[in-house]
């Protein structure tokens, strides 16, 4: 099986938001456990996730850890618009742009997902 995960949630939005990256971050654990293929992609606003998760203090940070290697990468004119690029830039984490979008600097493709056979999952 393989499946990519959307992340699209606000850290800014509270609660429901904080459910929606640890439902998301679940599940990649849930499908990396049982040795599926799985994608995890920041996009949108939820791109600000990765400076909150980083910290150790986060509630979801160990989850976040235990599933950082399942994470594609972050949406390069997503993370811009969202003010998240410099924070993304000192995660190490990839920016992925394949998918180019005008007035960006790139999106990740959905639709090369769905080409190679992801389910697709937003959060």
């Amino acid at each position: 099986m393989k499946a990519a995960i959307i992340v699209l949630s606000d850290p800014k939005s509270g609660e429901d938001a904080l459910g929606r990256v640890f439902n998301a971050l679940a599940a990649a654990y849930d499908f990396q456990q049982q040795g599926d293929e799985i994608s995890v992609l920041f996009q949108g606003a939820g791109t600000r996730w990765i400076s909150e998760l980083n910290k150790s203090d986060h509630p979801v940070h160990e989850l976040f850890n235990a599933v950082k290697d399942t994470i594609a990468g972050v949406s390069c004119g997503c993370a811009e618009v969202f003010g998240a690029t410099e924070e993304v830039e000192k995660s190490g984490f990839d920016f992925i742009k394949n998918n180019a979008v005008p007035g960006t600097k790139g999106l990740p493709s959905l639709r090369n997902l769905a080409d190679e056979g992801y389910t697709i999952l937003t959060f």
